[in-house]
């Protein structure tokens, strides 16, 4: 039977413990002990279920472990501050000097500057690859490496990461396959496909309110144990501790969840199609003109869609620029970065979530100034949308001849 993410998130049971029907945050920092014998163990891991300090975990943290490690079907989660928080604490816990990873060359820009400016001053070194082309990754690996790192679905151009096929290719050669799940939560579930590790920044769809930073590491008992361990752990060495108060946050948003993804794919479908229709060189995975379209339907939930992003080149970034001001104006959504958000967020990736990418490198992988993404939001009427983005469009010039 095909794996129910939200399934799994709606069986589990967390009471306040006054009896409320939201479990009760934990306002502390540190925890106390009964005994300095149970305080001792803990240092040592190996009193399980004792809180020792909140950089370590804290009820509030694991109770929304615990519903995305649901969510991804791992065996537990461990959450940080932020996205990057815990995409740097896992790729460091798992590479020390001399190590090598092979990376998507199309990810989210503070990773690709985390994995090309910061990590080489520790001797760890990356290849940056089209992780389309299975051959071309597998050719990518030397005897240093130790880590696949890709999205599933990439961040701004919206390539597809055969997640199977990249597996494969992992447990042959005995290195972690990282598997960044942002852009396609409940859509994909990347550890039913052979991922290792998952990361989400929380910051986006998960929470969904464009009010939090947060990052999920998902993954075996062992791994989140030796991220925390305060011996060696990246995520307790390093803090990047989510606060608790904004822990409860997330997981009351969580809840609503698999109805908002449902709402952002149908919406992104719609417009997809329409803005094809119009002659824009339009990038949606749910599209049959998607090179990964068939991939994706073979990877996906059904339930919730393809995806809630997509992208529009118009041309150039002052086309881009001058319509995304004119769709703010008229209240059609936002010129701002993030995503996941209740009403349609626009960014010219290339200026802004991607910049830190080279543009010379940004011109080889295919990312042209006048690409704009597009976080599709929750429209009730997503045809009224669609019309009035249509006249934002026409007075901009992209737009000559009324549609058919």
């Amino acid at each position: 039977m095909k794996y129910k993410p939200a399934d799994h998130i709606q069986d589990l049971q967390y009471f306040g413990e006054f009896g409320g029907v939201n479990p009760s945050i934990s306002d502390s920092s540190t925890y106390t002990f009964l005994s300095a014998k149970t305080m001792f163990d803990t240092f040592e891991g190996n009193a399980d279920g004792c809180y020792l300090y909140s950089r370590h975990s804290s009820p509030s943290n694991l109770y929304l472990g615990e519903a995305l490690a649901a969510m991804e079907g791992t065996e537990t989660a461990n959450v940080a501050a932020s996205g990057m928080g815990a995409i740097t604490s896992a790729i460091l816990q798992l590479c020390k000097a001399g190590d090598h990873i092979v990376s998507s060359r199309t990810i989210y820009g503070g990773t690709y500057a985390f994995l090309k400016n910061f990590t080489p001053g520790f001797n760890i070194q990356t290849s940056f690859v089209d992780i389309t082309k299975l051959d071309v990754v597998e050719a990518a690996i030397t005897k240093d490496t130790k880590v696949i790192f890709c999205e599933s679905v990439s961040n701004p151009l919206l390539e597809v990461a055969d997640i199977a096929g990249l597996s494969k290719i992992a447990k042959k050669h005995g290195l972690v396959l990282i598997v960044d799940n942002t852009f396609s939560p409940l859509s994909i579930t990347p550890g039913e496909l052979g991922a290792d590790v998952i990361l989400h920044s929380l910051t986006k769809f998960i929470n969904g309110s464009s009010d939090t930073v947060g990052g999920v590491t998902c993954g075996t008992q062992d791994f989140i144990n030796a991220l925390r361990s305060v011996n060696d752990g990246a995520n307790m060495l390093l803090g990047p501790t989510m606060d608790s108060m904004r822990s409860a946050s997330i997981l009351k948003n969580m809840r609503t969840l698999h109805i908002r993804m449902k709402q952002h794919s149908k919406n992104a479908m719609f417009l997809a199609h329409k803005f094809q229709e119009d002659g824009f060189r339009t990038v949606y995975p749910g599209l049959p003109s998607h090179p990964s379209h068939e991939l994706y339907k073979t990877m996906m939930n059904p339930d919730y869609g393809f995806g809630g992003m997509l992208t529009i080149d118009v041309g150039s970034i002052d086309k881009a620029n001058e319509l995304m001001e004119l769709m703010q104006e008229r209240n059609l959504g936002y010129l701002a970065v993030s995503l996941g958000f209740y009403k349609t967020l626009f960014s010219a990736p290339g200026s802004s979530t991607s910049s830190e990418i080279p543009l010379e490198e940004q011109k080889e992988m295919g990312l042209s100034d006048g690409l704009i993404r597009f976080s599709i939001g929750l429209d009730n009427d997503i045809e009224r949308t669609y019309q009035m983005m249509r006249k934002c469009m026409k007075e901009v010039g992209l737009l000559k001849t009324e549609h058919a």
